[in-house]
């Protein structure tokens, strides 16, 4: 069983920076693909960036191509996600899943484990 702990949310003006992680408990985290999605409230959970356990492929939903990086420390069992130029839009609730298998996804349902999620606020 994989734990996930989100942290690094919070307020920020738009066009600030905040940089999320997301630590893993299991001793078999290097083999997972990792994500972040995320919910704004009264909208539907959706995907924002995946790495693959190599760190050789990663995706991005076009709403934060060229804003958001994702990365991995395998060492520390950590993702994080260093959110850059924010917008209002960008404000929801982040979370990190994990997947058993290398390869990354867009789908939700692909994910085997989520963490509690970490609030991203960006005023205008």
């Amino acid at each position: 069983h994989v734990q996930l702990v989100e942290s690094g949310g919070g307020l920020v003006q738009a066009g600030g920076s905040l940089r999320l992680s997301c630590a893993a408990s299991g001793r078999t985290f290097s083999l997972y693909a990792m994500s972040w999605f995320r919910q704004a409230p009264g909208k539907e959970r959706e995907f924002v960036a995946s790495i693959s356990w190599s760190t050789t492929t990663t995706y991005y939903a076009d709403s934060v191509k060229g804003r958001f990086t994702i990365s991995r420390d395998n060492a520390k069992n950590t993702v994080y996600l260093q959110m850059n130029s924010l917008k209002p839009e960008d404000t929801a609730v982040y979370y990190c899943a994990a997947r058993r298998v290398p390869a990354p996804t867009a789908r939700i349902y692909d994910y085997d484990y989520w963490g509690q999620g970490t609030q991203v606020t960006v005023s205008s």
